[in-house]
């Protein structure tokens, strides 16, 4: 079978595997109102690490939604084991089941990347209230680099595009953010390398193929270590 990167994520059950984990969630949240009132929306929730802190830290109303079956499934055991009364929804961030103007707050954290950018921008904004916040931590190009190097990180992460800060930016203010905030985040190695993560929630079967493959995104995230950047974007 021809894996993917994220098959593998799936199929290893990684908690927070984006740039920073559970950690620099936490840091971001912390400057944020954030009470039980608050209806928030984790889209792209993987295993559900973040939205169970979200219910378990604010008491907050939260709804997880995922594109892979396997997360969602496994979402939905944490917060079943933890009792916490989230819905894990199988979905997807461009074309999102939900009413307008519903959350107060959404995260996407290492999603955006993976789909058509303007499509679920436009639907993260669609589902938020006229004053809420989005917050995004996603990849950027930091510099000009070659057609092949280019092909060789699409192609292997399944980027439908690779973006630079100011089109990040653009397509933010396009979706109709008035306010864009920019953090630079730099992690260090080990917090780029899934196998570091905070917790795995395993399928009964690992092909080796799955090792190759979080070895080939350990070595493309050294290759690329100055080329690669992640930035946090807060959206309102």
């Amino acid at each position: 079978m021809n894996y993917t990167y994220l098959d593998c994520l799936a199929l290893f059950g990684v908690g927070g595997a984006h740039p920073g984990g559970l950690q620099l969630t936490k840091k971001i949240l912390d400057e944020e109102k954030i009470s039980s009132d608050t209806i928030l929306l984790d889209a792209g929730c993987g295993t559900g690490q973040t939205a169970a802190y979200l219910a378990q830290q604010f008491g907050s109303s939260v709804s997880a939604l995922d594109n892979s079956s396997i997360m969602v499934e496994k979402a939905q055991q944490r917060f079943s084991s933890l009792n916490l009364p989230i819905e894990a929804k199988h979905g997807d961030t461009e074309n999102l089941p939900y009413p307008d103007k519903h959350f107060d707050m959404a995260l996407s954290e290492s999603v955006l990347s993976f789909t058509n950018v303007a499509s679920a921008i436009r639907e993260l904004k669609r589902v938020l209230k006229p004053n809420g916040r989005l917050f995004a931590i996603e990849t950027v190009l930091e510099q000009t680099i070659s057609e092949e190097e280019r092909s060789s990180i699409v192609d292997f992460y399944r980027f439908p595009q690779l973006l630079t800060e100011d089109e990040w930016l653009t397509a933010f203010r396009k979706a109709g953010f008035q306010q864009v905030d920019i953090t630079k985040y730099q992690p260090t190695l080990d917090q780029v390398d899934e196998q570091n993560a905070a917790d795995y929630s395993l399928s009964e079967s690992i092909d080796d193929a799955l090792l190759e493959i979080l070895e080939k995104h350990k070595e493309i995230m050294q290759r690329n270590k100055d080329k690669l950047g992640f930035r946090i974007f807060r959206c309102s």
